[in-house]
């Protein structure tokens, strides 16, 4: 029996459910916090925000099918559900590490547009 071929059916299915599923929550919650980031100009927010979506799509599906290529034989079922779980798991923790990024840096950014805006009102 070849493991392998399972093996990347599973992993297939559990890669495009987590990467259609968050991707789908960031960009559906995400939008508030860039709309802040751009002074609620929602058509600026709106493409960013598709355009963030897109890149995920692009990075994730393309981290998921180089995957493919550094598989090794997989000779048993308790080797197959490692292998799985350690490919899977490995990709939760980027998906959690870029996410984590993005927001810091909308926050920081946001916080900086907010300060000069609450600056420039000030001198007026």
């Amino acid at each position: 029996m070849n493991y392998n071929l399972i093996s990347y059916l599973i992993y297939g299915c559990i890669t495009v459910y987590i990467i259609y599923y968050v991707g789908k929550l960031f960009h559906r919650n995400g939008r508030v916090f860039i709309l802040r980031l751009f002074n609620n100009n929602e058509m600026l927010t709106d493409t960013t925000n598709n355009l963030l979506l897109m890149a995920y799509y692009l990075f994730n599906i393309g981290y998921s099918v180089v995957q493919f290529s550094f598989w090794k034989r997989i000779s048993g079922v308790d080797t197959m559900i490692a292998s799985i779980a350690v490919k899977a798991g490995t990709l939760v923790i980027i998906l959690a590490t870029t996410h984590y990024l993005n927001m810091s840096l909308i926050y920081f950014l946001s916080k900086r547009n907010f300060q000069s805006i609450t600056s420039k009102n000030r001198k007026s």
